[in-house]
C-alpha cells in the first residue's frame, strides 16, 4: 500500500451514519460496502425551490406592507422600550422558509456469494479511494471506489481471480423514472423544514406546465469482460473478472448554477440527460489505471498541509479501536484535522455550489434545518480552514454563493430596508435567498438578523488574505465587499449619544429578560454587529489602499468608523453581549457571537484592547464546555486564540467522543445531549452536521500556526500533551505557508515559505521570541532556533510528507 493515511472499518455499514463519504464537490457518494454495496447518492445541485423564489417572496412580504417606513415604526417602538410592538411590526419582514437539500437515490452494487473480509472498508484520506476485498467461492473480489472530479462520475472497479456474478439496480426516493441504465427524476419544487409543520404537503411537485422544470438525470455505463443482462434501471452481470461501472447525473439546476448564456432556460430534458450518459459513456470506455491515475492528480492538487502531531500520520488506522475509543491524543487530533480536510475537499470544488450544512452528504427527504446554508455561523465555519489548509479550490464555490446573494440581497436591502448595498440574513439556499425566513411566525432570535452577508464578507477577505491574490480580490471579492460596506453605512443610525448603531438587532439565536420581564431577542446593538462591522470596514480601507483606487466610500468608511458604538463589559466583568446589561436566558448558550472579533476576526486582541479581551475571555469561560460539533469547534479555536492549548486540546477530546445516542433523533439545541462522533467520524448535534467536522481543522491549525495582526506566532497555543509533532504547509497571511516540528513541547525547526508576493519582511513570534525575517520572494528561510532546540533536531519526528 502507498504511504498515505488511511481509515478502516472491520464491517460493512448497516446503516447511513456508517457509511464511507465520497465525493467530488458535485457528486457525494455514502459507501455501506458488503456484498450489497450500496451508495447513496447525491447530487450538489438537487435542491427543492426554483431561480424566482427569493424574488417572489419578496414581492410577497412587500404587499404586507414590510418596508422602510415600517422599518422607522420598529426603531420608534424599541427607543421607547416598546419592544412587543417592535418584534410584532418585525416579524412581518418574514418570507417563508429558504428551500432544501435533497437526496438524489441509491445504487446497489450487489456480489453474488460474497463476504466481506476484515478489515472490510479503508478509505484512502489522500487518494479519496474506498478500497473493499471480498470473499468469493474460489477466489475474491476487491472493489475500487471513487468519485472522480475530472471525469465527473462516481466509478467502482471491481476485479477478481475467479468469474463472479454481480447485478446492480437504481432508485430514488424522489420520483423516478427508469430510462435505459439510468433514471429520470422529478425534483420538488417546494421544500418545507420540519418545523413548518402547516405545510402541506411538505414536498410539492410542480405541474404539467411548470415555469420551472426541476429534472435530473442519473445515468450509468459498464465495461466488462463478461456478459450483461440489462433492463431498465438495473443489470445483471455474470463471466466477469472485471466490472467498471461509471455514475454521473446532470440537473437543470445545474445548468442554471453555471449561468452559461441563460442555457439553463432552453436546455430540454433530453440534453440534461444526454450530459450525464456522456460523462458516464466517457468514463466507462476508459482504462480504469488512467481514471484512477487522473484522480489522484487531481486530488494531489488539493489540501496543501499534512498533520502529524504525535509524530504519527501515515498508516491505516482504525475507527472504533484507534480513534472513538483510542487513547492517542494526537492521532486522534490529527485524524480530526485530515478528515476534515478530506471532507471540504470532496464537497466543496469551484463549479459548483457551495458545502452546505451535510456537505453534500443527505439521505432525508426533510433533512434537520433544510440541510441548507445557515449563515449566522455554520456555512462560515465550513469554509474557515480552507485558506489555512490550502484548499483554495474548495473557496470559490463559496465565493459564487456569496456573489448570488449579492445579487438577490441588493433587492432586499434597497426595497426593505431603503439601503444601498446588499444584506442576507439567517439562512440561505441554492437559489439565492437572502431575506428573513419564519413566515411571520418564526422567532426573531434566529428569523431576524441582518449581518450574514456582513459575516460571510469576512470568509472571502480571508480567500484574499491568506493568498494574496490581488487579482482575485479586486475582480470578484472587493465589489461583494463594498456592497456589504454600504448596507452597513445605511444600516447604521446615530443613537442618542451620537454614537453609530443598529436597531433592531439580535445576537444570533440567543435572547434576554425584556423590559417588560418576558423573553426577547430584539434590543440594540449586540456586541457581534460591531466586531463584524467594524472589521468590514476595516478590511475595505485595506482593500482600496491593496487595490490603490481612490473609492469615495472610504471617508464615509472612516467617519462611521469613528463614530461606531464600543462594546461593554458588565459589571461582572464580562463582555457584554448586548448593548445594556440584560439578564440572560441562557447562560451556556451555544454560540459564541459576541466574541466574532477575536476568531474569527482580529477586532478584539489583548494587542488592541487588553481590558475588553479580558472581559471576553471571561465571557468565554462563562459560556462552559462543549454542546455540538460546531460549538466545539469554535470554543476551540477562541482557546487557541487566548493561549489557552489545555484547555482547546481538552474541548478537542470532549468534541472527538464517540456519540451514544439516536443519530436520527433530532437533538435539543441548548447543549443538554451533547454530540460527539458518529461510526463515520461525521460530527452530529444530533443530527449529523458537517460544520463540526470542517470547523475542527481551523482550530487545531489555530492551536499551532497564527497569523492574524501582522505577526506569524508559531505554537501560540501548544498542548502540554502533544509533546511531538509536525506540521506543513500551514497557511499564514500573506501568501506565506509555514512547516514546522517540535519535539518534547519546544519548536525544533520551523521554516517560512511565500508562495505569492515579492520579497518582504515577516515578523515571527515564538516562545517569547520575535525575530524579523527577510522572505525572498518565492522562497523560504529558515526560523533561527537556539542551540536546544537545534539539538532536537538530531531526535525528530515521523516525517508529515
Amino acid at each position: 500500500m502507498s504511504d498515505t493515511l488511511r481509515l478502516s472499518w472491520d464491517a460493512p455499514a448497516d446503516r447511513w451514519e456508517e457509511a464511507a463519504p465520497l465525493g467530488n464537490g458535485r457528486i457525494g457518494a455514502m459507501a455501506f460496502g458488503g456484498a450489497t454495496g450500496r451508495y447513496a447518492l447525491n447530487d450538489a445541485t438537487v435542491w427543492s425551490g426554483t431561480p424566482d423564489g427569493p424574488a417572489a417572496a419578496l414581492r410577497d412580504v412587500l404587499a404586507t406592507g414590510a418596508g422602510p417606513e415600517r422599518l422607522a415604526e420598529i426603531r420608534a417602538a424599541l427607543d421607547a422600550g416598546d419592544v412587543r410592538t417592535a418584534e410584532a411590526l418585525l416579524m412581518t419582514f418574514e418570507g417563508p422558509y429558504s428551500q432544501e437539500f435533497l437526496p438524489l437515490g441509491d445504487l446497489a452494487v450487489t456480489i453474488a456469494d460474497a463476504v466481506a473480509t476484515t478489515p472490510a472498508r479503508v478509505l484512502d484520506l489522500d487518494e479519496a479511494v474506498l478500497t473493499e476485498t471480498l470473499q468469493i467461492p474460489g477466489g475474491t473480489v476487491r472493489r475500487r471506489s471513487w468519485v472522480s472530479a475530472p471525469a465527473r462520475a462516481l466509478i467502482v472497479e471491481l476485479t477478481a481471480d475467479v468469474e463472479f456474478a454481480a447485478s446492480l439496480s437504481l432508485s430514488t426516493p424522489l420520483r423516478g423514472t427508469p430510462n435505459g441504465l439510468g433514471l429520470d427524476v422529478e425534483i420538488p419544487v417546494d421544500g418545507a423544514p420540519l418545523h413548518e409543520t402547516s405545510v402541506e404537503p411538505p414536498l410539492r411537485y410542480a405541474g404539467a406546465d411548470p415555469d420551472f422544470d426541476a429534472f435530473a438525470a442519473v445515468a450509468v455505463a459498464l465495461d466488462t469482460d463478461g456478459f450483461v443482462d440489462a433492463a431498465p434501471a438495473r443489470a445483471a452481470v455474470h463471466g466477469a473478472r472485471r466490472l467498471l461501472i461509471a455514475l454521473s447525473t446532470s440537473s437543470r439546476a445545474e445548468f442554471w448554477w453555471a449561468d452559461a448564456d441563460g442555457e439553463w432556460r432552453t436546455a430540454s430534458r433530453e440534453a440534461i440527460r444526454d450530459r450525464a450518459m456522456q460523462r458516464a459513456d466517457a468514463a466507462a470506455h476508459r482504462a480504469p489505471s488512467a481514471l484512477l491515475a487522473e484522480h489522484l492528480a487531481d486530488r494531489r492538487r488539493g489540501a496543501r498541509a499534512r498533520f502529524a502531531i504525535g509524530g504519527r500520520r501515515e498508516g491505516t488506522w482504525n475507527i472504533d479501536r484507534d480513534i472513538l475509543h483510542g487513547d492517542d491524543a494526537g492521532l486522534k487530533a490529527t485524524i480530526a484535522a485530515e478528515f476534515g480536510a478530506y471532507l471540504l475537499a470532496s464537497s466543496s470544488r469551484a463549479g459548483g455550489p457551495a458545502a452546505n450544512l451535510q456537505g453534500i452528504w443527505n439521505d432525508q427527504l426533510r433533512p434537520a434545518w433544510s440541510s441548507n446554508y445557515t449563515i449566522n455561523i455554520n456555512t462560515q465555519m465550513n469554509y474557515w480552514a480552507a485558506p489555512v489548509l490550502g484548499l483554495d479550490d474548495a473557496s470559490e464555490p463559496l465565493l459564487a454563493l456569496v456573489e448570488r446573494l449579492a445579487r438577490t440581497g441588493a433587492d432586499v436591502a434597497r426595497e426593505l430596508y431603503g439601503a444601498r448595498g446588499w444584506v442576507a440574513h439567517h439562512n440561505a439556499d441554492l437559489w439565492g435567498w437572502s431575506l428573513p425566513v419564519g413566515g411571520g411566525h418564526g422567532a426573531p432570535s434566529w428569523a431576524i438578523w441582518m449581518m450574514g452577508g456582513v459575516w460571510l464578507t469576512h470568509n472571502l477577505w480571508d480567500a484574499y488574505a491568506f493568498g494574496g491574490d490581488v487579482d482575485l480580490l479586486r475582480s470578484r471579492i472587493w465589489p461583494v465587499m463594498r456592497g456589504s460596506v454600504e448596507f452597513c453605512l445605511d444600516w447604521l443610525v446615530p443613537g442618542p449619544d451620537g454614537t453609530l448603531r443598529t436597531t433592531p438587532s439580535t445576537s444570533a439565536e440567543n435572547s434576554f429578560v425584556g423590559p417588560d420581564g418576558g423573553t426577547t431577542a430584539i434590543g440594540l446593538t449586540a456586541a457581534s454587529d460591531i466586531f463584524l462591522i467594524r472589521g468590514l470596514f476595516e478590511r475595505a480601507l485595506a482593500a482600496v489602499a491593496a487595490l490603490g483606487v481612490d473609492d469615495p466610500l472610504s471617508a464615509e468608511i472612516d467617519r462611521a468608523l469613528a463614530a461606531l458604538a464600543p462594546v461593554g463589559v458588565r459589571s461582572d466583568g464580562r463582555l457584554s453581549e448586548w448593548s445594556a446589561e440584560v439578564v440572560e436566558v441562557e447562560p451556556l448558550h451555544r454560540h459564541l457571537s459576541p466574541l466574532v472579533g477575536m476568531y474569527p476576526l482580529d477586532t478584539l486582541t489583548p494587542d488592541r484592547d487588553p481590558h475588553l479581551f479580558d472581559a471576553g475571555v471571561r465571557l468565554l469561560d462563562a459560556r462552559g464546555s462543549g454542546a455540538m460539533g460546531w460549538s466545539w469547534a469554535w470554543k476551540i479555536a477562541l482557546r487557541a486564540r487566548t493561549g489557552d492549548g489545555d484547555a482547546a486540546a481538552q474541548l478537542l477530546d470532549e468534541a472527538l467522543a464517540p456519540f451514544e445516542g439516536d443519530a436520527t433523533r433530532h437533538g435539543p439545541v441548548d447543549g443538554s445531549e451533547w454530540g460527539g462522533l458518529l461510526p463515520n467520524l461525521f460530527s452530529t448535534h444530533p443530527p449529523f452536521q458537517i460544520d463540526g467536522n470542517l470547523g475542527f481543522p481551523a482550530g487545531i491549525a489555530e492551536m499551532l500556526v497564527q497569523s492574524h495582526g501582522g505577526v506569524v506566532r508559531l505554537l501560540p497555543a501548544l498542548p502540554s500533551s502533544w509533546t511531538d509533532g509536525e506540521v506543513q504547509g500551514i497557511g499564514a497571511r500573506t501568501g506565506l505557508v509555514v512547516d514546522l516540528a517540535w519535539r518534547d513541547g519546544s519548536l525544533a525547526s520551523a521554516t517560512v515559505r511565500s508562495i505569492r508576493g515579492g520579497e518582504r519582511d515577516v515578523a515571527v513570534l515564538y516562545e517569547g521570541r520575535r525575530v524579523v525575517l527577510r522572505v525572498p520572494e518565492g522562497g523560504s528561510v529558515d526560523v533561527p532556533l537556539d542551540e536546544s532546540a537545534r539539538a532536537a533536531l538530531a531526535i525528530g519526528v515521523h516525517h508529515a510528507r
